[in-house]
C-alpha cells in the first residue's frame, strides 16, 4: 500500500471524524441554543436538520461523482473540506435556524463531494491487485466508521468538558472542527499524488445527467443495489434507534426485555467499545480475504453472521432471570456474528470496484453510487426502525434487523451469476 493510499485512507478519516464532532456538536447547541440567544428547538426541527445532511449527501453524490470523472478525482476530493470549513465556520457564528439548514446542507456536500472522489481514486489504485482491494475497501469502511465513531464520542467532551478538570468550549468547538476539516485538506493536497489526470481521447468526458443515466443502463450496478440497499437499512434500523432504546426511561410494557431502556452510560460506553473492537477485527480479517474468497461468498457469510448476531442478541435480550454470567454465552453468539457481518461492507465496495474496471472514466460516477445506496438504506432503516421499536422495543429492531438480512440475501443468487464477469473477481478455488 503505497503513501497516497495510505494518506486518503487518513484523510477519509479526520474528514468523516469532522463529520461526526459536527453532528455531536450540533446536538448539544441546539439543545442549548436559548443560552446562545436562540430559539427553543423542537424534536421535529432537529430531526429536518439532521435529514437536510443526509438528504444532500444522497442527492448531490452522483453529480460530484461525474465532476470527479472530468475534473480529476485527486482535485474534486479537496472540494469536501472546503464545504465543511464554511459549514462549521458559519454554524459556531449563527443562532438563526434557517442558516443553520444552510450549514447542513453544506456538510452534506462535503461528503457527497469527498466520498466519491476518493473511491474513485482508490478504485484506480487498486486495479488489478485484488489483496490491495481488499485491505483497502476493508480500511476505507474502518475509517469512515471510526471517524464518524470517534468524533460523536469527542463531541461531548468539547463542548461541555469533564466535570472538575475542564469547562468545555461551547460553540467554539465549531471553529477548532475548522481546523481539522483544514488537516483532512491538507492531506489530500500534498499527501496524495495525482495519476488520474485523463490523457488522449479520454481527456474531459461529456458531462451531464445523460451520461449518469446511460452509464446505469448500460451496466449491472442494479444487482448489487438491493443487497447493499438492505444491508444498510438492517443496519440503520439499529443505528437510527438503537442508542435512544437503550438508555430511554423503560417502558412498563416491555419489562421483559432486559435492553429495552434504562442502561446507563457506563455500560453503554463498555457495549459499544466491545462491539466496536469485533466489528474493527472482522474488518481487518475480511478485507485480507479478497483475493482467496469471492465477494460474494463474503456477502452471503456478512448475511448469515447478520442473523447470528440478531438471534443471541434475542436470546441475551431475555435472559433477565438468569446470573449475569450465564447470559455470556448469549453474547458471544452475538459477538460472533457480528465479526462476520463486519465483511459485508468491504465485500460490497469491492464489488463496486470491481464493476468500475468495466467504465475507467465513470469510476467516479459508479462509485458514488456508494453514498446513495447508503443514503437510501440509513433512511428506510430509520423509517422502519422507529415504527418497530415502538410496537416492540429492542425486539422491534432486532426483528427487523432479521428482516432486512432476508431482503438482502433474495437477489444475491444473480449478483454471484454476474460476479464472473468483472475483471479479477473470478474464483480462486473453490470459495
Amino acid at each position: 500500500m503505497n503513501s497516497s493510499i495510505r494518506n486518503v485512507l487518513f484523510g477519509t478519516f479526520t474528514l468523516r471524524f469532522s463529520t461526526g464532532l459536527t453532528g455531536g456538536l450540533l446536538a448539544f447547541y441546539l439543545a442549548n441554543l436559548e443560552h446562545h440567544g436562540g430559539v427553543q428547538v423542537s424534536p421535529e426541527m432537529v430531526g429536518v436538520l439532521y435529514a437536510a445532511f443526509y438528504a444532500t449527501e444522497l442527492i448531490a453524490s452522483p453529480f460530484f461523482g461525474l465532476l470527479s470523472d472530468r475534473l480529476g478525482h485527486h482535485r474534486v476530493m479537496q472540494y469536501g473540506p472546503i464545504f465543511g470549513i464554511v459549514a462549521v465556520t458559519i454554524t459556531g457564528l449563527t443562532t438563526n435556524l434557517l442558516l443553520i439548514g444552510g450549514t447542513r446542507v453544506l456538510e452534506g456536500a462535503a461528503a457527497a463531494a469527498s466520498i466519491p472522489s476518493i473511491l474513485g481514486y482508490l478504485a484506480m489504485a487498486t486495479t488489478n491487485d485484488e489483496l490491495l482491494r481488499g485491505k483497502t475497501s476493508a480500511r476505507f469502511e474502518l475509517a469512515t466508521l471510526g471517524g464518524i465513531g470517534a468524533g460523536t464520542l469527542a463531541a461531548g467532551i468539547l463542548y461541555d468538558g469533564i466535570p472538575g478538570v475542564w469547562a468545555g468550549l461551547g460553540a467554539l468547538a465549531f471553529f477548532l472542527n475548522a481546523g481539522i476539516y483544514g488537516i483532512s485538506f491538507l492531506i489530500y493536497r500534498y499527501g496524495v499524488h495525482a495519476p488520474d489526470r485523463h490523457v488522449g481521447p479520454h481527456d474531459a468526458p461529456e458531462f451531464g445527467l445523460s451520461r449518469y443515466v446511460n452509464l446505469l443502463r448500460r451496466s449491472h450496478i442494479w444487482l448489487l443495489a438491493p443487497t447493499w440497499i438492505a444491508v444498510n437499512a438492517a443496519i440503520g434500523v439499529y443505528s437510527g434507534q438503537g442508542l435512544f432504546n437503550l438508555i430511554r426511561i423503560p417502558d412498563p410494557r416491555f419489562e421483559n426485555q432486559l435492553l429495552a431502556g434504562g442502561l446507563s452510560g457506563l455500560e453503554l460506553t463498555i457495549g459499544l467499545l466491545a462491539a466496536g473492537a469485533v466489528f474493527v477485527a472482522g474488518l481487518v480479517y475480511w478485507g485480507n480475504r479478497f483475493k482467496t474468497i469471492r465477494r460474494t461468498t463474503i456477502l452471503f457469510y456478512g448475511i448469515l453472521g447478520g442473523v447470528v448476531l440478531v438471534i443471541g442478541a434475542l436470546a441475551f435480550n431475555h435472559s433477565g432471570a438468569l446470573d449475569p454470567i450465564l447470559r455470556s454465552p448469549f453474547a458471544l453468539v452475538a459477538g460472533a456474528g457480528l465479526f462476520v457481518l463486519a465483511g459485508a461492507t468491504p465485500a460490497a465496495l469491492g464489488l463496486l470496484a470491481d464493476m468500475s474496471e468495466a467504465y475507467p472514466d465513470d469510476r467516479g460516477a459508479v462509485m458514488g453510487l456508494y453514498s446513495v445506496f447508503l443514503g437510501i438504506g440509513q433512511i428506510l432503516g430509520s423509517l422502519i426502525g422507529g415504527w418497530a421499536a415502538e410496537r416492540a422495543a429492542i425486539d422491534g429492531l432486532l426483528v427487523a434487523t432479521l428482516v432486512m438480512m432476508g431482503v438482502a440475501l433474495l437477489p444475491l443468487y444473480f449478483l454471484r451469476q454476474y460476479e464472473h464477469q468483472l475483471d479479477g473477481s473470478a474464483p480462486p478455488a473453490t470459495a
